[in-house]
């Protein structure tokens, strides 16, 4: 059953949203803006208005979408200078036009380029489950709202992970729609050929009605593809019968701590999945994808860079640097890398429909931690919490992760990988989990 949308009239939900934020987020820091008062007028409306899909469903965004009279962010200290966006971003008004009620705007790692959910410049946001934990990035602000049930949906980004990192440590559902499912235009960018749009929900009735409401041909997203919408809500409860379940061997079923490859093997058990699929050269993928990654935010970023170097995050500042330093030649060996993976991989949903894979190979870790012990090494931990996700988003496809609760600790994500432009398919996959209380937001 959907908790979005609430008994009573839309500005009954509004304010009992507010009040929550009130009392939540001076702990959590998931809020950059509160819209109270566009809030409140908009609830109003709706209320005077014919039922809408959405029925007041209120929500809040990542700070790189335009949201009118407040600076994009984008997570950094130097886009405070911008003057505030004239209009809304595509998604927001999508939002809106469907019933929803945008509550504010929310915190994130530094143009994007996250994987912890800590901020230098608005602070770290904080994990609900226990707020000595990070959130996981960079739509670290997206997932703390909708864990501490400030807002019931949030809309986020994902690059190479950031909307399954957050939901794998947060324990919640979360959609990577394919790319050029959903328009981008009106948000501050990464790696325009890996980003990625979509919602961060505490359950898939939720995920799946917003993931609807988004869809919609925009004229100023040329990255956009020309497909029609293509509900998802209609097929929710069709099941599993028929479909060809598959879990990821290999690079997936190493590296990450036991209770990754716990989750995902509940997860199986489930749902009767004891096929075991390689996505072929998946190591190669993410190196490809950190390349490409680096290379294209450096290109963004380079005036920046050059003239207001000080302003960014260390961290990220110098990784943007060591990104303009990459050689052509790299770069064109992983994008022709990326379109022969992309081949096997196509070859390979042609056997399975959905195939089972960790999210992160950790559960969240304490805040400030700087390594992760994996595979008896000790390793980084911003660019490795993003292992799992890395290979995917390289190539576009849609998942939806879903949360798992292997013993009485911390949650940890499963993704469920379904073949490009068949988010219908994921999206039933996690329905069942979900039905069947082995996914669900505790």
């Amino acid at each position: 059953m959907s908790t979005a949308i609430a008994q009573g009239t839309a500005r009954d939900g509004v304010e009992a949203a507010l009040a929550r934020i009130a009392e939540h987020d001076g702990l959590i820091n998931a809020f950059t803006a509160v819209t109270a008062e566009r809030a409140r007028a908009t609830a109003d409306r709706l209320d005077a208005a014919a039922p809408a899909p959405l029925a007041g469903m209120p929500f809040a965004v990542k700070n790189l979408f335009d949201v009118a009279g407040l600076p994009t962010l984008a997570g950094s200290r130097i886009n405070r200078d911008r003057p505030p966006a004239a209009r809304d971003a595509f998604l927001v008004r999508r939002m809106e036009q469907a019933g929803g009620v945008l509550l504010g705007a929310l915190n994130m790692g530094e143009y994007a380029y996250d994987f912890t959910g800590e901020n230098a410049h608005d602070g770290a946001s904080r994990n609900p489950r226990d707020p000595e934990r990070m959130t996981g990035g960079s739509s670290g602000g997206s997932a703390a709202a909708v864990a501490a049930g400030m807002v019931p949906v949030a809309l986020g980004s994902d690059t190479n992970g950031s909307i399954r990192v957050p939901a794998s440590l947060c324990g919640l559902f979360g959609l990577k729609p394919t790319y050029g499912r959903l328009s981008r235009a009106g948000t501050f960018p990464f790696v325009s050929s890996f980003d990625h749009l979509g919602p961060l929900a505490r359950n898939v009735t939720d995920l799946a009605r917003v993931h609807d409401a988004l869809q919609g041909a925009d004229p100023e997203d040329p990255m956009q593809a020309a497909r029609p919408v293509e509900p998802v809500l209609p097929e929710l409860e069709r099941g599993i019968a028929g479909l060809r379940i598959a879990v990821a061997g290999g690079y997936f079923a190493r590296g990450g701590h036991p209770e990754a490859f716990a989750a995902v093997a509940a997860a199986a058990r489930a749902l009767g999945a004891t096929t075991v699929v390689e996505f072929p050269e998946a190591h190669r993928a993410r190196a490809a994808a950190y390349v490409i990654t680096a290379a294209e935010g450096a290109a963004l970023h380079a005036a920046r860079l050059r003239d207001r170097a000080a302003g960014f995050d260390p961290e990220v500042r110098d990784r943007l640097i060591a990104g303009l330093a990459i050689p052509a030649a790299w770069v064109a060996w992983a994008q022709r890398f990326r379109r022969w993976y992309q081949a096997r991989v196509a070859a390979l949903f042609r056997d399975v429909d959905v195939v089972l894979a960790p999210a992160t190979p950790v559960r969240a870790p304490l805040l400030g931690q700087k390594t992760l012990e994996l595979d008896g090494a000790t390793v980084p931990l911003r660019p490795n919490l993003g292992l799992y996700t890395q290979p995917i988003s390289f190539i576009g496809l849609p998942v939806v992760a879903v949360p798992l609760w292997p013993d009485a600790g911390l949650p940890i994500g499963v993704q469920v990988i379904a073949a490009p432009w068949r988010e219908d398919l994921a999206l039933r996959v996690a329905r069942v989990l979900e039905r069947g209380g082995v996914a669900h937001c505790g």
